[in-house]
């Protein structure tokens, strides 16, 4: 896929191109296209790459100069996120704080939480985990009942959160809690910034189908934070972590949309392999799935289109998640297929190669980031008008 955004970025498409050309060697080649956003494979070499990046001042590319940022406009955030995906570079370990916390510090947070915690993540000094999601409070974010309390000039945070996606390199995590203990839903929830080398916090690595364990479940017992790690306003969280999930879904999709075309593009040279496209049904599949890797195409572009123009993205950024998610896989499934017996088989030590890999690690994708449940109750009732979900 090759894209052009105008003069006015040629010169910058130019040079990011130039230095990934350069850096993007021996190692760091060997592992393109590693990771994701459920995937810790090479986590290492991955957090290496980070710090190349940042020593060629390429992270943090749209945020103020004074944080350690480039301070260029959301254009050229575009271009460089296009760039990096086109040449299938390394899944970055640092995404949590890169595109979730960052981004939300510099809305919401104070001018103390900013020149504390933005250049250590453009360094990568330190390492962030996302506290949301509870055993009973996964896409139901508004039922969470991990509390938190005033103690003096401290905050005891006591609760559990699960699926912290790298949670187990994590320096600090930013937890969502309920401040209030009387509020019931959205009301009276705080985010508090919580470090992790503490007593009170004790992280568990999951293992996920993959076999890979970048999710985890943090247990808070009497957890201690200061006062001054509210990023928002006391009792606003919901508000807060709501404009970190907006970043999540808004950000992600470009990237993924180019992975899932190299993925279609290798499951019709397999059908060419196999023989497959002599099969009509197939056929029709294998033409449906490409067809599939277009319109997300087509999606992303016009929302980036409405981003750089100043316009909120329209209906087709709410539905690109579920759709892109769903159809995914889909494709990871016919991939299976066409690849028969073989597909089914893994190396010693379970070992998966990379089209396996891709289909397990696609199943958690209608699930994270909000479920396909949760993703067409917010369409039916946000985008079409209709009628709300009755409620318990």
């Amino acid at each position: 896929m090759e894209l052009d955004f105008g003069p006015a970025v040629r010169d910058f498409r130019d040079e990011v191109r130039d230095w990934l050309a350069d850096h993007l060697v021996g190692e760091f080649a060997e592992h393109r296209g590693v990771g994701g956003p459920t995937d810790g494979a090479a986590w290492e070499v991955r957090l290496a790459w980070d710090r190349e990046l940042s020593a060629g001042g390429w992270l943090g590319v749209g945020w103020p100069e004074e944080y350690g940022g480039r301070g260029l406009g959301l254009l050229e955030e575009i271009v460089f996120e296009y760039e990096y995906a086109r040449v299938n570079a390394p899944y970055r370990a640092t995404v949590n704080a890169l595109d979730l916390l960052g981004p939300m510090l510099l809305a919401m947070g104070s001018e103390a939480q900013k020149k504390r915690f933005l250049p250590p993540i453009l360094a990568v000094e330190e390492l962030w985990g996302q506290g949301f999601s509870e055993p009973g409070a996964g896409s139901d974010l508004a039922s969470v009942r991990t509390r938190a309390e005033r103690d003096g000039d401290q905050w005891v945070v006591s609760g559990q959160k699960v699926w912290t996606s790298f949670g187990i390199h994590a320096d600090w995590l930013y937890v969502l809690t309920r401040t209030d203990p009387q509020s019931a839903r959205h009301k009276g929830l705080s985010l508090l910034l919580v470090p992790t080398d503490q007593p009170g916090v004790e992280i568990r690595p999951i293992r996920n189908l993959a076999g890979q364990d970048e999710f985890a479940e943090v247990f808070l017992s009497d957890a201690r934070t200061g006062a001054d790690m509210v990023v928002g306003e006391v009792g606003q969280g919901w508000r807060t972590a709501m404009a970190t999930l907006g970043i999540e879904r808004g950000t992600t999709l470009l990237p993924q949309q180019l992975t899932f075309e190299r993925e279609a593009e290798a499951l019709i040279d397999l059908a060419r392999e196999r023989g497959a496209l002599d099969d009509p049904m197939l056929r029709r599949r294998i033409v449906d799935a490409w067809i599939s890797v277009r319109i997300m195409r087509t999606t992303n572009l016009r929302t980036i289109a409405e981003l750089t123009a100043g316009r909120t993205p329209g209906a087709q950024a709410t539905t690109a998640k579920l759709y892109a998610s769903t159809r995914h896989q889909q494709l990871g499934q016919l991939a299976t297929e066409l690849a028969g017996p073989a597909g089914q088989i893994v190396g010693e030590d379970y070992g998966l190669d990379t089209r396996q890999r891709s289909f397990l690690l696609s199943l958690a994708e209608t699930i994270y980031g909000g479920s396909s449940e949760i993703q067409r109750n917010i369409i039916g009732e946000q985008v079409l008008g209709l009628p709300k979900e009755p409620r318990p």
